[in-house]
Order: structure tokens, then sequence, then C-alpha cells
């Protein structure tokens, strides 16, 4: 396992917030794998990308050697959750929680690694509960404690209703971390309280407190709201490959780099040096490219991020794109090939001179876009659509 130093800039990458900070390097020093837990109440069948920056970093802690439990709240579920709102939510019925939950599971592990997950239902052990546990788990809090979360206090301050069974939703979800022995739990920003309560819980049953990581919420494609399926802002994880990557496309330049943090698993360093390319002239397209290639593939697969991409090259970067395109894959080693060599290879010229000279006509298009540097280099990767003049074209992966 990493040490201590190692492992806390990659945990710490998107975070919102650390608590405890000095906790975590503590835990992290002992050289043990921790338990990290997320809960997810199955309210609704699909995820979006939104849901998925927590199961992001569920992944970043796995990959680092640590226990990761995806608790499914299928007991908070029948609850409902309280946070944001202002009414009280319906509770779901068993059949929706039992139905919602398996879907849940099958799409999660498009991003977890099944072997080494724990799945856990928190109806395990507050199903079990009598009436007089959790009259004991309610003494824990007082209600003084309960109106300080911001969405309690607002609707009593404004003579809204607040049903006493709400006020069991955190002191639950608190107590699950005290049932599963966590020593880390992530939530959003929103969830915070509920988080901490967590913490204040399993220091009253004598267990050494989770240190809680809190993440943003993403913005959806307006750039302005959180993520959601009520605004249409989402991308759903299950949306069809075409309609990723266009959603993808459409956001801005801006809100693509908190994309790539929040959502990419390339190293931050990887990030870094495209936001360098960009700040040194190269097309932010281009760049979201990569993004949307990514993203398509992790839900899809490879195949179908290619051809995603070239499905946008043709309906929106004008021209069109033959259906019997050929395909080539090219080695270019680490650094890979200059865009004249390409074209040769892909007999799309007969010579690097022809190349050179159809590039200064501005007879090249690289995914629909002309370009005019003959010393562009294209690296390993993703597949680009190169086309020469009006009727010569090639899928093009340099390998």
């Amino acid at each position: 396992m990493k040490s201590a130093a190692e492992q806390l800039p990659e945990i710490a990458r998107g975070t919102e917030e650390i608590l405890v900070a000095d906790d975590l390097q503590k835990k992290l020093e002992k050289g043990q794998p921790l338990k990290i837990k997320a809960g997810f109440d199955p309210t609704a069948p699909d995820l979006h990308l939104g849901h998925t920056v927590l199961i992001n970093k569920l992944r970043a802690f796995q990959e680092l050697g640590h226990e990761v439990i995806f608790l499914i709240g299928d007991f908070t579920g029948m609850i409902g959750d309280p946070t944001g709102k202002n009414a009280t939510r319906p509770p779901l019925t068993r059949a929706d929680v039992e139905k919602n939950a398996e879907t849940y599971k099958e799409q999660v592990f498009k991003i977890l690694d099944p072997q080494k997950t724990r799945v856990a239902f928190n109806s395990e052990w507050m199903g079990k509960m009598s009436a007089a546990d959790l009259i004991a788990l309610a003494s824990k809090q007082t209600v003084a404690r309960m109106l300080e979360r911001d969405d309690f206090g607002k609707r009593y301050r404004g003579n809204q209703p607040i049903a006493i069974h709400e006020f069991l939703y955190p002191m639950v979800q608190g107590y699950d971390s005290v049932a599963l022995e966590a020593d880390v739990e992530l939530g959003g920003t929103d969830q915070k309280f509920n988080l901490l309560m967590g913490r204040q819980l399993q220091q009253s049953w004598g267990q050494n407190p989770q240190v809680v990581i809190t993440m943003p919420l993403l913005e959806g494609l307006d750039g302005i709201n959180k993520m959601s399926k009520s605004l249409g802002n989402y991308i759903g994880i299950t949306d069809p490959p075409d309609e990723m990557f266009g959603k993808l496309m459409s956001i801005s330049d801006d809100l693509m780099w908190r994309y790539f943090e929040l959502l990419s698993f390339r190293p931050l360093s990887a990030i870094s040096q495209l936001q360098q390319s960009v700040a040194e002239g190269a097309n932010p397209r281009d760049v979201k490219f990569e993004l949307g290639a990514e993203l398509v593939a992790r839900f899809h697969g490879d195949v179908a991020a290619q051809n995603a991409q070239a499905s946008f090259v043709k309906r929106f970067q004008g021209g069109e794109i033959p259906e019997d395109i050929k395909e080539v894959t090219l080695s270019g080693g680490e650094s890979g090939l200059g865009i004249a060599n390409i074209l040769r290879a892909a007999g799309l010229v007969s010579s690097n001179s022809e190349a050179f000279r159809m590039i200064q006509q501005g007879a090249v298009k690289l995914d629909g876009e002309k370009i005019s540097d003959r010393e562009l280099v294209i690296e390993p990767g993703r597949a680009h659509i190169l086309q020469v003049g009006k009727r010569k074209f090639a899928r093009v992966t340099v390998a």
C-alpha cells in the first residue's frame, strides 16, 4: 500500500472538505486498508454523471487498496431523504426500493470493481432493531440540534410541517456508520449534516470517529444548477452513446475542466497538460473530444465511443462521411505520429510532400476541422476522422 503522503493528493482531488484532515492522515499512516462508505438511497432507477462523482472517489480509494462499501439505503429509502426538501418527501414502497436497488448495482459496476466492492443494505441492521432500540438511538440527539440543519430550520421558521420520522433519517444514516465501523464516509456537500451525525454517533458508541469527505455537486449542462433529472440538465449513464457524446460536447469550455477533474480518470498531471495545450492555442473542442470519448467508453465501450465521435463530426462539423469509411490502425509508439506520415500510411496521399501540399491548400481536415500545422503530431489513443479533399476519408487510430 502506498504511503499516506502518496495517497493524500489523489484522495483530496476534487473534494470540497475533509473533516478532519489530520484524522485521515493518522488513519492512512497505520498502513492498513480503511473501510470507505458511501450511501445511496434507491429513489430513482437510473444514475447520472452527477451521481458518479462520489462513485469515482470510491474507485480511487479502491485502487489505493481500501475496502469500499457501496451502501444501498433500502431502509432509509422508505423514510424518504428530507435533504434540501421544503416538504415531507413521500416514502418509497418496498417494491420500488428493491427494483431500483438492482438497477443501481448493475450501473455502479461500470465504475467499481465488483470483486472488490462490498454491497450492503442498511435494512440488514435497521430491520432487526426493536422499538426500544430505535428510541435509544433517538435519545442520542436533540430537537435543537436537528433544527440546526438548514432545511429543517427553514421549514420550522416558515411554519411548514416536519414529520417526526424525518428526524430519524439523519440518525439512521449516522447509525449506518456505527454498524459498518466506517473509517471514512463520502457524500455530497448537501449531506454534510448527516455525515457528521455518523461521526458523532460513532463517538457515542465508543468507536474511532470516521473522517467525513464531502464532494461538490456537479453542475449540469446549463453550467449553473446541479445536475438533476428534474431540471433536465443531466447526462444519464444509460443515455445512448451518441446522445451522451453530444451532451458532453455542448458544455462550455470552462465547465469542461470541472468535468475533467471530477469525472475523468486521467491523472491531474495529464489534465494540466491539456489545459496548457489550450492555453498555447489548441482548440478546446479537440480536448472536449477527449472527455467525451473517455466517458462514453466507460459506459458503452471503446467502439461505441469512436462511433459516437464520428457521428457527432458527421452531424455537426459538416461534410458527409461515407458509411463504409475505412478503418486504419497505425503504430506510433509513445510519442505518436506526424500528420504527414499518418496521411500517407492511411492511403489518403501518395507521399509526405503531397500531404504537406494538401495541408497548405487547406484540404485536410481532422475530426471535421481544417488543419494548417504541418508538424502536427497525433498521440496514441482514440480514433480520429481524417479527410483529404471531398472524397477521401479514413478513421485512424494511432496505437
